[in-house]
């Protein structure tokens, strides 16, 4: 059975790195292209969700802490 990874917030910006620099040098393909900006999205969904999780556990601390 394969193993399942989970993605890491900073994988996916990694990911995201890599592929605005491959747009930037022109490396890739027309024929990839939409491949690449359907990931782009879905790498760009995954971070902001992580973002927004991290800042209400973070808002959730803050207020349990000034009680």
């Amino acid at each position: 059975m394969a193993k399942k990874t989970t993605l890491s917030y900073s994988d996916a910006i990694a990911e995201l790195e890599t592929i605005v620099n491959k747009l930037q040098n022109n490396e890739y393909e027309i024929d990839e292209l939409q491949k690449c900006t359907t990931r782009s999205l879905e790498l760009l969904k995954f971070c902001k969700s992580k973002l927004f999780e991290t800042d209400e556990a973070l808002q959730k601390i803050l207020a349990e802490l000034n009680d």
